[in-house]
């Protein structure tokens, strides 16, 4: 069953076995919230809440806090090691980010002896929920790779599969965008979004590779004949969308909530686990949907 909303990946995820997260930065009450209506609905069993204690605690929803372990820590740094360590130990198999700076937490997931990595790259990938779009749609890397090699690019699409396994996306498609449908040499998006597209047509049919492709083609059918990539396995119909840049990525996912009343979430793919990189703008449902993508990937990885 292909899953095309967030709804249907709750019903989805009903009766299977609840995360147990890892909170660097706990002390946050947006964050709070978001586990403790996942708590409630059975999405998660605890967690692990790194940070302020005194603050933790005075934030803390009563429903939540029985369900929960306590890890003091003084600053962003400290907090952020203390969450990846229970990762390490056992006793977490998520990692969210709450109150603390990205750059901290990131640091301590790469932390090359006492870290999550398990990619050479990390990379972030938002999903989005929208009246326009009659499915989930992704959008990657629009949060930590400023501009993405194509060996870069190889490692973002393939730490992409486990998530939209999960939702039942087999195979996974994929268009590489570009301000040109045009193979130009000056303009590497086209180069490498070719490269990639040759590459996975003789792969193992994981993912279907197209491009480059200019937005509209790759979410418009309508767009996709009208310039004539009708044929195109991809065209009018991806459901990950590989940007060139951060800044491509960024800005058009900003614009879907902007502009297109789209329900968004987030997830770093990449490392031992699921990784979470909320913004401290983010509120409780946002965040909690973000759980909804950690649980996916579990499904995505399950043998």
């Amino acid at each position: 069953m292909v899953i095309r909303s967030f709804s249907a990946l709750e019903v989805a995820l009903k009766g299977r076995p609840p995360l147990r997260p890892a909170v660097a930065g706990a002390d946050d009450a947006a964050m709070l919230d978001a586990l403790a209506a996942a708590l409630a609905e059975g999405l998660i069993c605890g967690a692990v809440l790194a940070g302020d204690a005194d603050r933790i605690a005075a934030l803390l929803p009563a429903a939540l806090a029985p369900h929960v372990v306590l890890r003091p820590a003084t600053t962003a740094t400290e907090a952020a090691a203390a969450a990846v360590a229970a990762v390490r130990a056992g006793e977490a198999d998520a990692l969210v980010k709450g109150s603390v700076d990205s750059a901290a937490y990131l640091r301590a997931v790469v932390a090359r002896e006492t870290g999550l990595r398990a990619s050479d790259v990390l990379s972030n990938v938002t999903l989005a929920e929208m009246p326009s779009v009659p499915r989930l749609i992704g959008a990657t890397d629009n949060g930590i790779l400023v501009l993405p090699t194509l060996d870069q690019k190889r490692a973002i699409l393939r730490n992409a599969v486990p998530l939209f396994r999960g939702l039942g996306v087999e195979p996974l498609r994929i268009a590489a965008i570009a301000a040109s449908e045009k193979i130009h040499p000056s303009q590497p998006a086209t180069t490498d979004a070719a490269a990639l597209r040759d590459e996975v047509a003789t792969g193992d049919g994981t993912m279907l590779v197209d491009g480059p492709f200019g937005y509209d083609v790759a979410l418009s059918e309508a767009a996709a004949a009208k310039k004539g990539f009708a044929a195109s396995p991809v065209a009018g119909r991806a459901d990950l969308i590989l940007f060139p840049s951060i800044e491509a990525g960024n800005a058009t996912v900003k614009a879907w909530k902007l502009h297109g009343q789209a329900r968004t979430a987030s997830i770093v793919m990449g490392a031992r686990v699921p990784v979470l990189l909320n913004s401290r703008a983010d509120g409780a449902e946002q965040r909690r949907l973000g759980l909804l993508l950690a649980a996916a990937v579990r499904m995505g990885e399950a043998p």
